[in-house]
């Protein structure tokens, strides 16, 4: 008896988004492919939402693949593993995407563990369970699997697996939403997962399930992404899971949009998925789980896109933790003369970056090379009230208040407009007939928010 699929006729949709370019194309073909062993690995102790890592190694310590580097600093928190064995050099710090400088754990690599096809099948081959039915593991076990092997999400936002999977007393969760929509232009690392390993995400799945008492598993899938949809429907666990076809929209993985679409529900402002009886889990996240449980496994690998105009052979590669973007570059082909821009994730919510040593992280999900033609933008000018970044907003908030509060640092107006509740997803900058940098303008507005 196989689970249920609802296909065809795509499912709902959410209030505003764009349609920007999606550039899949570049890479969506590419298989994954496992990164030589760089010579170097810089481990940054902070690779999550919550409080940074405690490192337990000091330099000259020889560590072993898998090898704790760092215990988590809270709760909030998610520890660090050495992706590769050697030998650890002197402390340093590197600065993430997102402009933070934090201390990282540098192994000088003497040991490049599996290879190719042997890493991938590693990570992701193989026989993996689809535990269903009562006789099956306690949520604790899965959620210590979770804790230590410091599983954070993979589509981006780096939140603590375990603490997602630990809704609090009285919060009652129904269902959980696998989020395979990728909707980020250029990236391909989800759907070329979804493609070639279906089986670790659904046996993650039915874990998480698990963990957070759900009794129905639904996974959101863009109606762009065919190849994914069969090799996903062919692997389908035999019971609580489905899969609900959505209308190709951006920011359509966003959890509060995604659940909009796929279940009719919506989230308050200032509220979370678990206040409408949903858990949120990325496929990638998925995978790394089903790793983590059944082989005890930390998160030290992810797969990484390498794509844009401005990259030889844009790419996804299964790469270590603290690799340098430098090597993942390289390894597609290297940069082509009209690259302009590189940046980390995608175009609509990355970050730029201007060091090609800055290591790979958990959140690291691809590195978009842009070219002139892309990046060049219309003479800035002042707003002239047309109103689209509104009509664009999934949550319906009024961008240029927001963000006009922010240049002026008017906390108060800010706040009353719920600049907190803006997910940064770049749809209303995108829009702006201005050029105003409406996303940059709410995102330091955050960051400087008086708490």
């Amino acid at each position: 008896m196989s689970a249920p699929v609802k296909a065809g006729k795509p499912a709902g949709t959410f209030h505003g988004g764009v349609h920007p370019p999606d550039r899949k194309e570049l890479s969506k073909e590419a298989a994954i492919r496992a990164l030589e062993a760089p010579e170097v690995l810089r481990i940054p102790l902070l690779q999550h939402l919550g409080a940074p890592c405690k490192a337990v190694v000091k330099a000259r310590d020889q560590v072993e693949a898998g090898a704790l580097l760092g215990e988590a600093g809270g709760f909030v928190s998610a520890p660090v593993h050495a992706p590769l064995g050697g030998k650890v050099t002197r402390f340093t710090g590197v600065t993430l995407p997102n402009g933070r400088r934090v201390p990282a754990v540098p192994v000088k690599v003497e040991d490049g563990g599996p290879r190719g096809g042997e890493l991938l099948e590693d990570c992701f081959g193989g026989e993996w369970p689809y535990v269903e039915g009562p006789d099956g593991p306690a949520q604790e076990e899965i959620l210590r699997a979770a804790r230590e092997g410091g599983l954070v999400g993979m589509g981006g936002a780096a939140f603590p697996t375990h603490v997602k999977l630990s809704p609090p007393e009285g919060k009652r969760i129904d269902t959980l939403v696998v989020n395979g929509c990728e909707c980020e232009p250029y990236l391909t690392s989800d759907h070329r997962l979804m493609v070639e390993y279906p089986r670790p995400i659904w046996a993650g799945a039915l874990l998480a399930a698990r963990a957070v008492g759900a009794d129905r598993v639904v996974l959101g899938l863009e109606d762009n992404k065919p190849e994914a949809f069969r090799s996903l429907s062919d692997n389908l666990p035999s019971s609580k899971a489905e899969i609900v076809l959505l209308k190709t929209r951006y920011p359509q993985g966003g959890e509060r949009q995604l659940i909009q679409a796929a279940l009719g529900r919506i989230v308050p402002t200032g509220g979370l998925p678990l206040d409408v009886g949903v858990v949120v889990l990325n496929v990638g996240t998925a995978a790394a789980l089903a790793r983590a449980f059944f082989r005890g496994k930390p998160l030290t690998h992810r797969v990484v896109t390498v794509t844009g105009r401005g990259i030889a052979r844009p790419g996804n590669l299964l790469v270590p933790v603290g690799a340098p973007y430098r090597d993942l570059i390289e390894a597609c082909g290297g940069l082509l003369p009209e690259a302009e821009r590189i940046v980390s994730g995608g175009p609509m919510m990355g970050f730029t970056v201007g060091d090609l040593d800055t290591p790979v992280t958990k959140g690291t999900s691809g590195i978009t090379v842009l070219t002139s033609e892309e990046t060049g933008r219309g003479r800035r000018t002042e707003c002239v009230r047309c109103g689209r970044c509104v009509e664009v907003c999934p949550l319906r908030l009024v961008p240029t208040r927001i963000a006009l509060a922010a240049r002026r640092r008017n906390w108060d107006v800010a706040r009353r407009y719920h600049i907190q509740a803006c997910i940064e997803c770049g749809s209303c900058a995108y829009v702006c007939p201005a050029a105003i940098p409406l996303t940059q303008l709410i995102r330091m507005g955050k960051a400087m928010l008086p708490r």
